[in-house]
């Protein structure tokens, strides 16, 4: 008897649960979903602005014209936020009261690629996705007949150049020739060829070395390309519309020949002006004197008195030349 009495308490617990349950089911599903209970977060880490929150507003509402919690078909609007081109992954989930969050995280396009004559972005996955009209993001242009099967690598080269400093404010882009990639720089018209997409590390070093020690007592302007896709060894090619400016150069240095010799004339001309003028300074009115006077050389302490006074009282001294007459 104990056991049958266990058993309908359990029952009617159970029973009373479900009706319990299956009544805030029902409340919860009737609860309307207001603008001011959907939240939309972009979870990227870098800020882009392909997908604006207001669409994402708009699916929602289309998705559930009821507004109602129990018409909501959560996967299927995963579904429909997933499929746009720029958003590279969605979460959404309801809480107790009734407020629908939407966690979506957007492609960031790592290069624009110009291919065909149109233009698409590429992220880090190697993922292509279009160009939005309303936003246009920062990033390194590719040009060339690119593969899809090469987007990941190209993606790691342009990652490598955007984390180093130096290769940052020298490649502004990426031109594909061929079966050649070939980086495009700020200063001078050249362009440094690195063949494939292996060994990026070790070609973009090279180059560096090249700039630091050759490059940088050069005209940019004298190559055409500098190409390092060969194992340890640079090769240049000069550019053939550099023969004007190197005329130029040497009107410059013939310039520069000719300003010793004017340099060395100044100096022999320089010793002469000097002696002659020393001779000038040397002869003070005082030993013009003494030399028509000699026997007033023979008198230091007269001279050493009118230091203190001024000139005019050393010249009148009519008597001792009295005196010898």
């Amino acid at each position: 008897m104990k056991n049958k009495y266990r058993i309908l308490k359990i029952a009617i617990t159970v029973i009373i649960l479900g009706l319990l349950l299956s009544f805030s089911l029902k409340r919860f599903s009737r609860q309307q979903i207001t603008d001011s209970k959907i939240s939309v977060k972009m979870n990227e880490k870098t800020p882009v602005y392909f997908v604006d929150e207001k669409d994402i507003r708009e699916i929602v509402k289309k998705e559930n014209p009821s507004g109602k919690v129990g018409n909501l078909n959560i996967p299927s609007l995963e579904k429909k936020i997933n499929a746009l081109p720029a958003v590279d992954s969605a979460n959404i989930y309801l809480n107790l009261n009734g407020k629908l969050n939407l966690d979506i995280k957007q492609r960031v396009p790592v290069f624009r690629l110009n291919k065909d004559g149109k233009d698409f972005y590429v992220d880090e996955k190697g993922i292509e996705f279009p160009i939005s009209r309303t936003y246009s993001h920062p990033c390194m242009l590719v040009t060339g007949n690119v593969q899809p099967d090469e987007y990941e690598k190209l993606a790691e080269l342009v990652g490598k150049i955007d984390k180093d400093d130096f290769s940052k404010k020298f490649f502004i882009g990426i031109s594909k020739s061929r079966d050649s990639y070939n980086l495009l720089t700020s200063e001078g018209n050249y362009r440094v060829e690195i063949g494939d997409l292996e060994n990026i590390d070790v070609k973009v070093k090279g180059f560096k070395t090249f700039v630091e020690k050759y490059l940088v007592y050069q005209d940019p302007q004298k190559y055409s390309m500098v190409s390092v896709k060969y194992q340890n060894q640079i090769v240049t090619t000069l550019n053939p519309y550099f023969k004007e400016n190197d005329s130029l150069l040497k009107a410059g240095k013939m310039e520069l020949a000719k300003a010793p010799a004017l340099t060395a004339n100044i100096k022999k001309a320089d010793p002469k002006p000097k002696t002659a003028e020393t001779k000038k300074i040397s002869p003070s009115p005082v030993k013009s004197k003494e030399n028509a006077k000699p026997k007033i050389k023979t008198q230091p302490k007269e001279t050493k008195k009118p230091e203190k006074k001024s000139s005019a009282t050393v010249q009148p001294k009519p008597k001792p030349k009295v005196k010898i007459e």
